[in-house]
């Protein structure tokens, strides 16, 4: 069956369990650890499932600890998985086959590929034999690449002499070169200004587009996962606990929207406590939260009761609605209200 009739990525109760020696504290712990180690077992991936189907550019978010680097390596093959199945390409990672390392790539944030010395240009070409890529395709695609991202006489000073930015764009250059099916970034933002941070979305966004590649992408930037992700994944302490659309997974996690009122006149405290929960009330400027459902209504009583030179209406910031919802379920695991 062509790898197009099916997800191209297939995740099915993916788990991953370290062994880790315990030391207790002081020169007894230490000489007891040298002759009789004592172990506990962590589990950092339980029992995660999820498929993704071919061009699909999917958000993998949670906070440090997650499990988030852990699937990312069981998924491209670094680590095998202590108990479940995964598939990538119509291939098992940790095989490691030929095969598969042609369709995947791998670009973390805080690793790099290109040889610190020399020009990005002579990793490029090193890259380029290593994959049996042709000097003539090679020089091609690295001109493809390097006018998509905006990289010209960069490619030929030493990697150290270029900027954060730029050393990025000339590191996901490095790993398109063998033009993968399936693209694997584990923050491939970090540490970026603003500009870079854009210049590398816009990037991504151009590229998934030209050439259909699949992206599982995870970042703590969330303008990196609302600006390229329609789909999220959330995990949280090794269980994956929400797979769906970012749009919905706002819906679920704020029942209410924000409404922000310009007042042409000022109107006493109290006025506003009928329409919905008042967040702020000074002077001029009114902010509330009112249930999704009675939103047109109370807007409407809002228009007709009071004299209102600007009206907005919006959804929190996703960076704190997430944010929120880790808190939260890190309190219910510690038994806090």
């Amino acid at each position: 069956m062509p790898i197009s009739a099916r997800p191209i990525i297939d995740v099915r109760q993916l788990s991953k369990r370290y062994r880790v020696a315990e030391k207790r504290p002081g020169l007894v712990g230490t000489f007891q650890h040298l002759l009789q180690r004592r172990y506990r077992e962590v589990c950092a991936v339980q029992g995660v499932s999820f498929a993704i189907e071919p061009g699909e550019m999917v958000g993998f978010l949670g906070p440090n600890g997650a499990g988030k680097t852990t699937t990312l390596k069981m998924l491209t093959g670094l680590i095998h998985p202590s108990g479940g199945s995964v598939r990538v390409a119509d291939c098992v990672p940790f095989e490691r086959r030929e095969r598969f390392l042609q369709q995947i790539t791998l670009v973390m944030g805080n690793r790099q590929q290109l040889i610190w010395d020399l020009p990005a240009l002579d990793s490029f070409r090193v890259n380029a034999a290593v994959y049996g890529i042709d000097s003539a395709t090679a020089e091609r695609r690295i001109g493809e690449l390097a006018e998509m991202l905006e990289l010209g006489p960069e490619l030929r000073r030493p990697v150290r002499k270029l900027s954060l930015g730029q050393r990025m764009k000339a590191e996901l250059l490095a790993a398109l070169l063998h033009r993968p099916a399936v693209l694997f970034l584990d923050e491939p933002t970090l540490g970026l200004d603003v500009n870079a941070q854009a210049r590398v979305r816009d990037f991504l966004d151009d590229y998934n587009r030209r050439t259909g590649a699949t992206v599982l992408l995870t970042s703590h930037y969330m303008g990196d996962i609302t600006a390229l992700c329609e789909r999220v994944l959330l995990i949280h302490e090794g269980q994956l606990f929400h797979d769906g659309p970012l749009a919905r997974l706002t819906q679920d996690l704020a029942p209410h929207r924000e409404v922000r009122l310009e007042l042409e006149e000022l109107q006493p405290a109290g006025s506003f406590a009928a329409y919905g929960l008042v967040d702020a009330h000074q002077g001029h400027h009114v902010r509330l939260r009112i249930r999704r459902e009675q939103l047109t209504e109370r807007v409407a009583s809002l228009l007709s009761a009071f004299a209102i030179s600007d009206l907005e209406v919006s959804d929190p910031p996703i960076e704190q609605l997430i944010g929120d919802l880790f808190r939260r379920e890190d309190r219910q695991a510690q038994g806090t209200p």
